[in-house]
């Protein structure tokens, strides 16, 4: 584990992020729990703790500084709180990354499968994460406001946007983790919805394509 640590560790710097030692160490905790759990809930088809570390950990980390800098953006107030929820969490990531790094933001994770909300219950009472909930529901029954809605991997824009549209704030946003460019769904996306971004990122160590599409609801035009 240490050696992980230490990759988590390099990785950070790469990304120019700055954690303490109690979300470094929440961070590893993380990845302790989640191998435990996989091997009785199936949460993720990666089982090597390295490739966990490498294909998870840090591609979810690689999105933090895109997310802290929108957050810091808000303009809030010490001690305001700013509400995310994250579509198709499955083993928590990215959301548990995002609640560990970003204690500012309430992060609130659904899953359709209800052992994945299970978990994710527990690793908030076991990481001491307060601002972390799992919720067991689909994801069109939620209602935000929701200032930021985010996803990695989870469907295609088009999908995510309008499950997820009853539960985005008025002037939220949508933060999707994608692969390679995604230029087939951002065009198949309504007008209702505007593609203000496409951020390209930098996995620590990973030799991939990945990229955050950031979009908004589209003003009403009546």
């Amino acid at each position: 584990m240490s050696t992980l640590r230490e990759q988590l560790e390099q990785g950070a710097a790469k990304l120019g992020l700055t954690l303490s030692a109690e979300q470094f160490d929440k961070l590893m905790g993380f990845l302790d729990l989640l191998q435990k759990w996989n091997k009785v809930y199936n949460l993720t088809s990666v089982r090597d703790p390295q490739e966990m570390m490498s294909l998870h950990m840090l591609d979810s980390l690689a999105a933090v500084p895109a997310l802290q800098r929108y957050v810091a953006s808000l303009g809030k107030v010490p001690g305001e709180r700013t509400a995310q929820l994250d579509v198709g969490s499955g083993g928590g990531l990215p959301g548990v990354v995002f609640a560990v790094c970003c204690p500012q933001v309430d992060v609130h994770c659904v899953d359709t499968v209800g052992k994945k909300a299970a978990f994710l219950q527990q690793a908030a009472v076991a990481l001491k994460l307060p601002n972390l909930k799992g919720i067991h529901a689909r994801v069109e029954t939620l209602k935000g406001p929701y200032e930021i809605v985010s996803c990695r991997a989870f469907a295609s824009l088009l999908d995510f946007t309008t499950w997820s549209r009853a539960a985005i704030a008025d002037h939220g946003i949508w933060f999707a983790m994608k692969g390679k460019h995604p230029q087939e769904e951002i065009d198949a996306l309504g007008k209702d919805v505007h593609v203000f971004h496409v951020e390209q990122l930098q996995v620590p160590g990973l030799d991939a394509e990945r990229c955050i599409v950031w979009a908004q609801p589209a003003a009403d035009t009546h």
